[in-house]
């Protein structure tokens, strides 16, 4: 049975798109099969993928709305091993359509469960939100990565959304667990950088991840060619931290 685990962090710019793109990638090179949801309505995780945005007639909207099943939304990508949902800008639409739904929590979890045993890992990257759409997201998933940018604003924030994660864990899946706390954009020039490692790590000690994300300008390209990291440069800084990434978790899930 797949695990699903959601990419979450209601603070923009923190790096989940390119974790969430860039960990199903390593994954699929590591032969695990995997599902990417696009549950972002930028959906750049979709374009990240190299599938043209414009051309998607079903994808997270309609799977949400239930006018289309999941299995029918799923689009094969170029990276090996992995599949995707892909999010179009009309998901904007879904948290005003979903509001007077009976049990609107639930409908991405309802969704997935036909897909769930086809998949080793479902990722689902979230909004940059704490709105229905990554409400949603937490429902239907196993367990969170959050990533943390190692910079000033860094913890700003994240109590919100573990208190947000504390309240789905009680009401709606008493099963959602903290996966980890992914270090991002990590610089070691900078003393800034390495306090904000240090303070995540005596605040949340085991909860982090070991592996970092470093800063790397071909991370950065790689999404302007519509690649993930390890096909645009396998051998760059960027895609050798996204491959220890994949691997620990693999460890952890063993």
């Amino acid at each position: 049975m797949g695990k699903i685990i959601a990419i979450a962090n209601q603070k923009g710019g923190v790096g989940k798109t390119t974790t969430s793109v860039n960990l199903a990638a390593s994954l699929g090179v590591l032969e695990k099969k995997v599902l990417l949801i696009d549950a972002d309505p930028q959906a750049n995780a979709t374009s990240g993928l190299g599938v043209d945005v414009d051309t998607v007639n079903a994808g997270t909207y309609q799977v949400l709305e239930h006018t289309s099943s999941a299995k029918d939304a799923i689009v094969n990508t170029q990276s090996p091993n992995v599949d995707i949902i892909p999010a179009h800008i009309d998901l904007v639409a879904i948290e005003i359509e979903l509001v007077d739904k009976e049990r609107r929590e639930y409908m991405l979890k309802n969704a997935v469960e036909e897909i769930k045993n086809d998949y080793d890992f479902i990722l689902i990257d979230c909004a940059p939100s704490l709105g229905l759409i990554t409400l949603n997201s937490l429902v239907a998933a196993d367990s969170v990565i959050i990533p943390i940018q190692c910079e000033y604003f860094a913890l700003e924030g994240l109590g919100k959304l573990l208190n947000t994660i504390k309240s789905v864990q009680k009401i709606h899946n008493q099963e959602l667990d903290i996966e980890g706390l992914l270090l991002t954009m990590f610089d070691s020039r900078l003393r800034l950088s390495n306090q904000v490692v240090d303070e995540v790590r005596k605040h949340f000690s085991s909860m982090v991840f070991d592996t970092i994300i470093r800063r790397n300008t071909r991370l950065g390209e790689a999404p302007s060619y519509g690649e993930s990291i390890i096909a645009y440069d396998a051998t760059s800084k960027g895609a050798v931290n996204y491959l220890n990434l994949a691997q620990e978790l693999l460890k952890k899930n063993s």
